[in-house]
């Protein structure tokens, strides 16, 4: 008797399209809903639509809504209560060190407010971050830095700017050596990177920041912290009159 061979199992390639695509739609949906709270559209303490409501707004089925409410309830936007609803939770309890909610806040928010506000933030961590480094670079760190500020020499237009400029600031982070800063730095690299293009374009010529950033790779390198740490409050400092001019 010859036996059967045995057959694979089957993929149920379907199924997993039809979740890729729910996986999509709740994303984005996620995104509309988040967005219009963070514009104002749904004040903090306001009550939302009805699930039924919001599916016919998003033409979305009950299981995606809710995957999306989810969603937004896991970064502090909005809480469910019983015979109450869904209601928007108070500006302070919104998670804006979450990495999707910042991105998406600082597409609705007053341009030059936010960007003073992420300047501030830049402004506390930044130059001590620099004194850290220059104290703590390893060779490999020093390298990715070295290379940052080379590509920031090299560049020439300002996507490659800019490009560089990013690299050049995460490199700092991660030559503190201190594991809790790294990931601050990638938490705000989307919206540094949308900083540092409107300031490259705010100048005379996209690189009028390369001796600031040599004077605080340069003390780096030397490991004089109190020098790099002087050396980026004065590049921040420029960082802030370009915002503000």
């Amino acid at each position: 008797m010859v036996r059967s061979k045995e057959l694979p199992p089957r993929h149920d390639t379907t199924s997993s399209r039809e979740k890729a695509i729910q996986h999509d739609l709740h994303g984005r949906v996620a995104q509309l809903l988040a967005t219009a709270i963070l514009r104002g559209d749904y004040a903090p303490d306001s009550i939302l639509p009805r699930e039924a409501e919001l599916m016919e707004a998003f033409g979305v089925s009950r299981t995606v809504l809710r995957e999306a409410l989810r969603t937004l309830t896991s970064k502090g936007l909005i809480e469910s209560r019983p015979r109450v609803g869904t209601r928007v939770r108070p500006k302070p309890a919104w998670n804006l060190l979450d990495a999707d909610l910042l991105d998406w806040y600082s597409r609705v928010a007053e341009p030059l407010a936010f960007a003073l506000k992420l300047q501030e933030m830049r402004e506390m961590i930044e130059p001590y971050a620099a004194s850290l480094a220059a104290a703590a670079y390893t060779d490999e760190t020093l390298r990715a830095l070295t290379a940052a500020h080379a590509s920031m020499v090299a560049a020439r237009n300002v996507d490659e700017w800019v490009r560089a400029d990013l690299q050049f600031h995460m490199g700092v982070l991660i030559a503190c050596s201190n594991e809790l800063l790294i990931p601050l730095g990638a938490l705000i690299e989307r919206t540094l990177e949308a900083q540092l293009r409107l300031n490259a374009k705010r100048a005379d010529v996209f690189n009028a920041s390369l001796a600031e950033h040599t004077a605080v790779f340069e003390a780096i390198r030397a490991r004089d912290a109190a020098a790099a740490r002087a050396a980026m409050a004065s590049l921040l400092g420029v960082t802030r009159g370009r915002i503000e001019g």
